[in-house]
């Protein structure tokens, strides 16, 4: 590549937070910003980044058969039909759990690095082997979690592994945030997650039921509803990533209607 390639972690400890979402979403919007982007599956024991990305019936090889050199890279890679410049490399066997080491998974992100300008990763829930080798191939990171006490405490032990391997920048993702929730004090605020992760916010996704309906459609958002609170939340994380200044929301300055307040989103284009 003529520039060096950002192979981003996308992590978060705690399982159910929205990972593969996020990892989903966040490369349909790099593509559709004119990145060449590869989506690689760290889970190997639950992979589901193929059912988001609605690519499961296309899987033919897997990163394992490129491990054991039964494929070429280019035979594994499925490149997605309605945005070409995205491409997934599915997690093999659960069975490779069992052999899978560091070195294995930062061949595979080398390989990967000739050929993208971004690789995301979607690493497994849990700070066990299947983080390690995630971890040991990442330049950077993304932790995503919610405004949840249980949560936070999970990022938070994953932050510090995160620096314990030197990847940096490690900035923080807030899913599934409900204004309303937060204006009554029933979550924690954004400012009480940075305070606990000192982490600098790259983006917030605001809860949005149309998460749910594409994820079970195997459409996502990005691709499908670009027009929904969370798909434009998706969109702007990605444009951060690249550098351009796009305020965030503050949801505590908004209003306690829901419909009022992404009406005003729709209007200002602010996530």
């Amino acid at each position: 590549m003529a520039t060096e390639t950002r192979v981003i972690l996308i992590c978060s400890g705690k399982g159910g937070v929205g990972k593969t979402t996020l990892t989903a979403n966040l490369g349909i919007s790099l593509a559709r910003q004119g990145l060449k982007t590869a989506v690689l599956d760290a889970d190997f024991g639950l992979r589901n980044l193929d059912l988001l990305l609605g690519l499961e019936n296309r899987i033919v090889y897997t990163a394992q058969e490129v491990l054991e050199e039964n494929c070429r890279l280019d035979q594994a890679l499925v490149k997605h039909k309605q945005e070409p410049n995205l491409s997934l490399l599915p997690a093999g066997n659960p069975r490779m759990l069992d052999w899978l080491k560091p070195e294995d998974m930062q061949n595979i992100v080398n390989m990967l690095s000739d050929l993208f300008d971004y690789v995301l990763i979607d690493c497994p829930a849990g700070v066990e082997d299947g983080f390690k080798n995630a971890a040991s191939a990442s330049k950077e990171a993304i932790v995503v979690t919610n405004p949840e006490v249980s949560a936070v405490r999970d990022a938070d032990r994953v932050i510090g592994l995160l620096n314990t391997y030197g990847i940096k920048p490690v900035q923080l993702v807030l899913n599934r945030v409900r204004p309303r929730m937060m204006a009554n004090q029933e979550m924690l605020s954004i400012e009480d997650v940075k305070d606990i992760l000192a982490l600098s916010l790259l983006g917030l996704v605001l809860e949005d039921e149309q998460v749910i309906v594409s994820t079970n459609r195997g459409e996502p958002l990005t691709l499908s509803n670009q027009k929904s609170p969370a798909a434009r939340c998706y969109s702007n994380i990605a444009s951060r990533l690249q550098g351009k200044d796009i305020p965030i929301l503050d949801p505590s300055k908004e209003g306690t209607s829901l419909k009022d307040k992404f009406r005003r989103l729709m209007q200002t284009k602010i996530f």
